[in-house]
């Protein structure tokens, strides 16, 4: 199978189409997934308080990283879980092992987050 690159958006097109769909859905996230917007909260929250703190500025660019390694986490969780209810919504042994690791996924990144701020901050 070959792809036509000749309807392709270039340049400026590309970039401004590749924001607009960011925006959507992030905008889409923000309103239909609560863990997202939990997350969200925390994020906003602990990036304040990370101002605050007396660290280095890499250590600073560390604690926001771990914070948004869990945003992105939990987004590429909730695509799996579109994609898996797009394909059907009767249970399917591999579609709920895909779910489940995705969730899996946001846990791991949880815990990647928990162990910096604690290492930075104990350390």
């Amino acid at each position: 199978m070959k792809f036509d690159n000749q309807n392709k958006k270039t340049g400026m097109k590309r970039i401004t189409s590749a924001f607009i769909n960011t925006c959507r859905g992030l905008l889409w996230m923000s309103e239909n997934e609560a863990a997202f917007r939990q997350e969200v909260i925390l994020f906003s929250t602990l990036a304040v308080v990370s101002l605050f703190l007396e660290v280095t500025g890499l250590e600073r660019l560390m604690l926001i990283s771990a914070l948004l390694l869990v945003l992105l986490t939990e987004t590429l969780n909730t695509a799996i879980e579109a994609v898996v209810d797009r394909i059907g919504l009767e249970f399917h042994e591999l579609s709920g092992l895909a779910k489940d690791l995705g969730s899996a996924a946001v846990f791991i990144s949880l815990i990647i987050a928990v162990s910096v701020w604690s290492g930075i901050l104990c350390f």
